[in-house]
């Protein structure tokens, strides 16, 4: 590979050159040294190295693979072509021991919906085919405990989706779930409860909660909407107050609530040992709401770094061991854990997609296999988007 400075995000550039001709030797070894100095939480250098893949880089004893591109198909032969801007995403278990990748387009004017990518338990592709059609900007959405995936708009009249991974059944609209710039959704297994993100610079942070559950699946057509009011600006104790018009055309939803706070544009949302991860791009923060305790505390905020080595934060997604791994729209162009020891690393990197973000991290059921997407690839474009496999040891 030739590496070309100019190929780099901005701030990755300055720190390697801030760091002399060692580290840029490193670089045309085909190895990245990333490291950070700061406040706040430890970071602790990792080396990757370049993959298989042009431009990818991964840890020591990773390895890599494109499964799928925009615009190009899935499986040879077979038609379907994967859709552009890939946003959101999740994986599900199979009865067979496969899996399914569901993937949010987030294109305009109707271009959006959602697709799928069907694994067999050798971890080949063995089919794709679309779950949702005909929507807006379909962003970060979130899976539910029952096998569905929640697409959700991100525009001022945008809704939730619920869909089927498998494809078996319609997708259907949520109006009871609130009609705002939707981002991402997450659900609590012990009470059905959806927690859902605006993206906007005074967005809010939600809870629906079903009117009835029956079978282990909840009834999202009606249930109480409500908006957080935390008791500090960097946290504390949540009340929830009662969004009494979830479908309101005239009155936006988050001003139904006036006593509740503004979170400066919310992203991704993930569930994971009774709490809510979800992060507010605006600010550059990654928060945990506890359930049980009704509290929210920062989880990692890049203003307490001198040279913060997360920013962008976006889409989120837990490992098997609680390590939180974030996306980052921007920045480094990389996805970067904070363990359960509070250090922060990096994992994966892209080089050369400058124009692009990353989105969709989700872990197939054995936890080994990472799948993400580079939304606009190294064109910016959205039909040039690229959807990975990072296999390896993730959970130590």
């Amino acid at each position: 590979m030739t590496f070309h400075s100019s190929d780099m995000p901005d701030p990755l550039r300055r720190r390697l050159l801030r760091y002399g001709a060692g580290s840029l030797a490193a670089i045309a070894a085909g190895k990245l040294l990333v490291a950070c100095r700061g406040g706040g939480l430890p970071v602790v250098a990792r080396e990757l190295r370049e993959s298989a893949v042009d431009g990818l880089f991964v840890p020591e004893g990773f390895s890599a693979r494109i499964v799928a591109r925009s615009s190009h198909p899935v499986v040879p032969g077979l038609g379907f072509l994967w859709h552009a801007a890939p946003d959101g995403g999740a994986v599900f278990a199979a009865d067979d021991g496969g899996w399914v990748y569901v993937s949010n387009s987030e294109m305009d004017d109707g271009a959006g919906g959602a697709s799928a990518m069907r694994f067999n338990a050798s971890g080949e592709v063995i089919n794709a085919y679309s779950i949702l059609n005909g929507t807006h900007r379909n962003c970060a959405g979130g899976p539910t405990p029952w096998n569905t995936w929640l697409s959700c708009e991100e525009v001022e009249s945008g809704r939730v989706w619920e869909c089927d991974p498998f494809g078996a059944r319609p997708a259907r609209a949520l109006p009871a779930l609130g009609t705002f710039m939707h981002e991402a959704a997450a659900v609590d297994p012990e009470t059905f409860r959806i927690y859902l993100t605006e993206d906007l610079p005074d967005g809010r942070f939600y809870r629906f909660t079903p009117a009835s559950v029956t079978g282990g699946v909840p009834d999202l057509g009606s249930g109480t909407l409500e908006a957080a009011e935390v008791s500090g600006d960097a946290g504390g104790d949540v009340s929830w107050h009662r969004i009494d018009d979830p479908d309101a055309e005239s009155t936006p939803t988050r001003h139904q609530a006036s006593q509740s706070t503004a979170f400066n544009g919310g992203e991704g949302a993930w569930h994971a040992d009774g709490v809510i991860y979800f992060t507010t791009k605006g600010s550059g923060r990654v928060w945990a709401y506890d359930i049980g305790a009704e509290t929210l505390r920062l989880v990692y905020d890049d203003n307490t770094f001198a040279e913060p080595v997360l920013t962008g934060v976006d889409n989120v997604t837990v490992s098997q061991d609680g390590t939180v791994y974030v996306a980052e729209d921007g920045g480094n162009m990389q996805i970067v854990a904070i363990n359960p020891a509070q250090e922060v690393f990096p994992v994966v990197q892209l080089t050369g997609h400058r124009k692009s973000e990353v989105t969709g991290p989700a872990f197939d059921p054995t936890g080994t296999r990472l799948y993400f997407s580079s939304q606009r690839g190294n064109s910016g474009l959205a039909f040039d988007g690229v959807t990975y496999e990072v296999t390896g040891p993730f959970v130590r």
